[in-house]
């Protein structure tokens, strides 16, 4: 999805993700900038918070909308990197919460069927469309961004699971009966925290909870939260 932003937006504008080694040089050649993120516990991920901060002279004079994708509930999870991003120098303008199918597929948790997940892919789809709708007027979304919502995510999440979320995590747990090896799961790591020794893979101390790793494992040999991979997801799957 491209998101027309300002009268002079290139439309042709590039997606790159953040840990590529193109997104740093991508954000410096454009003025306009769409953040992109899953939220984790009402905060954004720590490998989100550290491209803002240990690149802060690069954000100084851009326009950023930060747009937040959440399992159930966000509070201020835009409000999180338009904090950082305005000691920056950047002008925030706006955020927008997306709700999709939960992606944590090692906990019963928040689980629901596909013709759920599928109603909430369609809702997701529609409010996106009226967002633009409203951009393209001038009206730019402010999910997230108000005291109210920084309330909520501090004291709904944020302030009890804090320990989560300030560092990379170590907990990522590899099943060595089940893992084979493959590679796939290193490959997808967009940290590098993962590496094939003797046959199976070992983790290093640096994930940031995306769950890519779990949800592509062939072998469903990898967990984070829970100790066995419940259902994974492919978001082809609610596509009819």
């Amino acid at each position: 999805m491209r998101i027309k932003i300002g009268e002079n937006a290139d439309e042709n504008a590039p997606v790159v993700a953040l840990e590529d080694r193109g997104a740093v040089p991508t954000v410096a050649a454009y003025d306009n900038i769409i953040l992109g993120y899953p939220v984790q516990f009402s905060n954004a991920p720590k490998m989100v918070r550290d491209l803002i901060t240990e690149n802060a002279a690069l954000w100084n004079g851009k326009n950023v909308l930060c747009l937040v994708t959440m399992g159930a509930f966000s509070g201020d999870g835009a409000g999180c990197t338009a904090r950082l991003l305005k000691k920056c120098g950047a002008t925030v303008l706006g955020g927008l919460h997306i709700k999709m199918p939960d992606s944590v597929c090692d906990s019963k948790l928040l689980k629901k069927s596909a013709d759920e997940n599928m109603l909430i892919i369609n809702r997701a789809e529609e409010k996106i469309g009226r967002t633009v709708l409203r951009m393209k007027s001038g009206k730019f979304p402010r999910d997230g961004l108000g005291v109210f919502a920084h309330a909520a995510g501090l004291f709904g999440q944020r302030l009890w699971f804090y320990s989560k979320t300030n560092h990379y995590s170590n907990k990522l747990k590899i099943n060595k009966t089940l893992c084979t090896g493959c590679g796939k799961c290193v490959r997808v790591c967009p940290m590098k925290n993962l590496t094939v020794e003797n046959g199976a893979v070992s983790p290093h101390g640096k994930c940031t909870m995306c769950y890519r790793c779990v949800s592509l494992c062939p072998q469903k040999a990898i967990t984070l939260i829970g100790d066995e991979v419940v259902e994974q997801y492919r978001f082809e799957n609610f596509r009819r």
